[in-house]
């Protein structure tokens, strides 16, 4: 009983930080949508959320807080990153790219490109730091049994990411319209920005 309860005290925690909406969830979606590749992004996702929940947990999240330099360079390169993707986001709405859609005839990008933009989302993005090694790290440092408490932050991970890209993709015959495609580039920027904007100005 013990021991299930640093699991869903891991599972839980980490389900409640990372459905929240983000780059990370934005672009997994958005990859779904596409058929692209989409549960290859979820699979670098649920892994790099892991590994750094399992490096929080046993640690690294005291190293970080005595470190202020680090997570600074860290958040100020996030926000130049989510600047640039959304800058290419509304690019995309406003010109010819976003009216392909779902065209099958649509120049598809490698695994590679898609697996690389993925990991730049990833590891470029201060929350994710912010959420796996420093808030749910913390906690897990003060389970009794950290390593079930970090399984149960990595299958949080893994139910969710899997979920997003697999229901993302169920949807795909339904979002072929340009109009929708200019929406959700939009979208996409707009929280670009929203979460660019928190990084600037920390609550």
């Amino acid at each position: 009983m013990q021991g299930m309860g640093s699991y869903m005290n891991g599972f839980l925690v980490a389900a409640g930080l990372i459905m929240a909406i983000g780059a990370q969830n934005a672009f997994v979606l958005v990859q779904g949508l596409r058929r692209e590749h989409h549960l290859s992004a979820a699979v670098v996702c649920m892994t790099c959320d892991a590994l750094l929940v399992t490096a929080g947990t046993f640690g690294l999240a005291s190293l970080l807080q005595r470190h202020p330099l680090a997570m600074e360079i860290t958040r100020w390169g996030g926000i130049l990153f989510l600047v640039g993707y959304a800058l290419l986001a509304l690019r995309r709405a406003l010109g010819s790219q976003s009216l392909v859609g779902m065209d099958p005839d649509r120049p598809r990008r490698s695994r590679q490109a898609v697996l690389m933009t993925t990991l730049a989302v990833t590891l470029l993005n201060p929350h994710v730091y912010l959420d796996t090694l420093v808030l749910i790290g913390s906690v897990g440092a003060q389970q009794d049994l950290p390593a079930l408490f970090a399984l149960g932050a990595a299958s949080a991970s893994v139910v969710w990411f899997f979920s997003l890209a697999l229901g993302a993709a169920r949807l795909a015959p339904w979002l072929q319209r340009p109009l929708t495609w200019r929406l959700i580039d939009i979208g996409v920027a707009a929280m670009m920005l929203r979460v660019a904007w928190s990084l600037v100005w920390p609550a």
